[in-house]
């Protein structure tokens, strides 16, 4: 497989619903790392269920590409979208309805025609923005969140 062709399958394995579908395109012992995850997660099957919790709250999810992809050697950096709405609760929190637009960039390392290494760039606070979850920035709810955590306020120094 050529490059576009292991990314287009990565990206309709995350617009696919089958946990499966990540072997096709990744090593055995792909290592995947995002906002998310906490800790990477190794394998297909682990990147699998991954997805399915994302797809369980967000049943209409698909990943659409936003532009040319950048490869050096076995190096890759694809941009991408995630389109979905939150319709089921996620670890949590109760859906929201609300229709959400997340950028991500792919950075990948390939080995042979399969992805070995990928870490996901997104801007989480953004997500959450668009999920009513958090305010959006500069506006007067995230000032008084920072208050609130302990920060904008500071006495005057004299």
């Amino acid at each position: 497989m050529s490059t576009d062709e292991v990314i287009d399958g990565w990206e309709a394995a995350w617009s696919g619903k089958d946990p499966a579908a990540f072997a096709a395109v990744c090593t055995h012992d792909i290592h995947y790392e995002d906002p998310f995850t906490g800790e990477p997660l190794e394998g297909p099957a682990e990147l699998g269920r991954h997805a399915a919790r994302m797809w369980a709250a967000f049943p209409d999810a698909r990943m659409e590409r936003t532009g040319e992809r950048l490869q050096k050697g076995p190096f890759v950096a694809a941009p991408c979208k995630l389109l979905a709405t939150h319709k089921e609760a996620l670890e949590g929190l109760p859906a929201t309805n609300r229709f959400v637009v997340v950028h991500c960039v792919f950075y990948c390392e390939m080995d042979d025609d399969r992805l070995l290494r990928v870490r996901a760039f997104f801007d989480r606070y953004d997500a959450a923005v668009q999920l009513g979850i958090l305010p959006g920035r500069g506006t007067l709810g995230e000032k008084a969140l920072l208050v609130l955590r302990g920060f904008g306020l500071r006495a005057g120094r004299g």
